[in-house]
């Protein structure tokens, strides 16, 4: 909190200094003070808003992350050739120049043991750990040569989020909160949601503001009665009483910020704000029994219990309420083998757990008119090997060539199969396309040209893309 002018100032019966004193901090000050602002639409608020480079096609992006890696070997590219020549070590002109992080050089190609289908007339093919999968292959763009730099998983999680792989730099949803603002009102224009045994390797790296103002970073909305820590008032206190105790704070930090020109008490204002205005909207936004019990159903969600399908749901309320930006990590995909983590068992598991609630989602958001103007992004950081790992249980290592993700609505284009691999899903043999390239093509949907939206810092000007990727205009209506 900025330091308050020692001149007294008249509030009905309380001088400023009394008054905060009396208000004890409410309205969750000090929790959201360096967590949320309200989105900058003019003077006087933490960010810019820019206008459009192109007619934007979407409003919004959920992102759909999946943290540790799926194995798109074993849900959605069957690989024959693979199965042919199982526990035979791969040709050595197929190695040259891979990486991978724990591979040691004597494993084997492991053929997948699912079962895999033809759906749909685009002919996407489905494994049986996805059942309901096969409900959505017509209306998703199906990027089956994604590619990244990095092997592991905190620097992997962080590129594709942040464009670099170090942290530090502004995540995917800051950017847009930067450069678009929000259309909401009462909430956050970033939102993180999370579900799994644990939360992702980066941690809050993955949806920090970097060096852009910090009004701008992710939102993490908790489970359950709380969704932010200290956001309810006081018992007793009344909500005028929160509202002049904001209304004078702010003037406070108004005349620190026009006497010091710092930007940031512009984000502590607008968090403040932001935080009276989400006390009477939380309530509210969290209650998913409000949802009929039809819906609630379909995505197989049980109130009050966490999950990826209650996340789902809350992901869909939240873009109806005008959110920029939804992201949900949901762990844990990283099955290389071992007590618990393996192909046999939990994936399995981990795949029951979201294949529902995913078709559910894109379900929703068509049946009430947003999905045109939503995109909804599936993949994780990047794929696993064709070759399995010595150890005491099946599992693969993590691939970073010819991995499968997948983007719906906000003006992609269904049903197209997009990029191949090669017939052991070793590399990439058409269209491959990096992460870069996503990031890019996401952004030119939003109306923005990620070659333009930038921020000067240490003295260069930085973007999502730093100095690479493309906008795959193939992938679009």
């Amino acid at each position: 909190m900025s330091d308050l002018p020692s001149s007294r100032a008249s509030f009905g019966s309380f001088d400023r200094r009394s008054l905060l004193r009396a208000a004890g901090l409410s309205v969750g000050a000090t929790a959201l003070a360096g967590l949320l602002s309200r989105d900058a639409k003019g003077e006087g608020g933490p960010g810019r808003v820019v206008a459009p480079e192109s007619i934007p096609r979407a409003k919004a992006i959920i992102f759909l992350f999946m943290a540790g890696g799926p194995s798109q070997l074993d849900l959605f590219q069957d690989k024959p050739e693979l199965r042919r020549y199982h526990g035979q070590t791969p040709p050595p002109s197929a190695m040259e120049g891979k990486r991978f992080a724990f591979l040691k050089g004597n494993e084997t190609l492991l053929g997948s043991p699912r079962t895999f289908r033809r759906w749909g007339e685009c002919g996407q093919e489905i494994s049986d750990l996805l059942p309901e999968h096969r409900r959505l292959v017509d209306r998703v763009c199906w990027l089956h040569g994604m590619r990244t730099d990095v092997f592991n998983h905190g620097p992997a999680k962080i590129l594709l989020n942040t464009g670099a792989p170090q942290p530090g730099r502004p995540s995917m949803g800051a950017w847009l909160s930067y450069g678009l603002g929000s259309e909401a009102d009462d909430l956050p224009s970033f939102v993180v949601l999370q579900s799994g045994p644990r939360g992702p390797r980066g941690g809050s790296a993955l949806w920090s503001s970097g060096f852009l103002p910090t009004g701008h970073q992710g939102v993490p909305l908790r489970s359950g009665t709380e969704p932010i820590l200290h956001l309810a008032s006081p018992a007793g206190r009344r909500r005028d009483d929160e509202r002049r105790f904001v209304d004078l704070l702010n003037e406070s930090n108004a005349e620190r910020r026009e006497a010091t020109d710092d930007p940031e008490i512009a984000t502590r204002i607008a968090a403040y704000e932001m935080a009276f205005r989400m006390q009477a909207r939380a309530p509210e936004l969290i209650d998913l029994s409000r949802e009929s019990q039809q819906v609630l159903d379909d995505y197989g969600v049980e109130p009050g219990k966490p999950s990826y399908a209650a996340n789902c749901l809350m992901a869909r309320r939240l873009v109806e309420r005008g959110v920029r930006f939804v992201q949900l990590y949901h762990t844990n995909w990283d099955h290389h083998g071992g007590p618990t983590e393996n192909l046999e068992k939990h994936l399995p598991e981990v795949t029951r757990e979201i294949d529902r609630p995913t078709v559910a989602l894109l379900d929703d958001l068509e049946r009430r008119g947003l999905l045109d103007e939503t995109i909804v992004v599936w993949g994780g950081e990047f794929g696993r090997t064709p070759m399995g790992e010595v150890r005491e249980s099946t599992g693969r290592d993590h691939h970073v060539d010819g991995y499968t993700m997948w983007a719906a609505g906000g003006g992609f284009r269904p049903g197209l199969i997009h990029g191949a691999t090669d017939d052991l899903g070793l590399g990439t043999i058409a269209d491959g396309k990096h992460v870069h390239d996503l990031q890019a093509t996401l952004l030119h949907q939003l109306g923005i040209d990620h070659k333009k939206l930038t921020f000067r810092f240490q003295g260069r000007d930085f973007r999502l893309t730093d100095v690479h990727g493309e906008v795959v205009h193939e992938l679009l209506t």
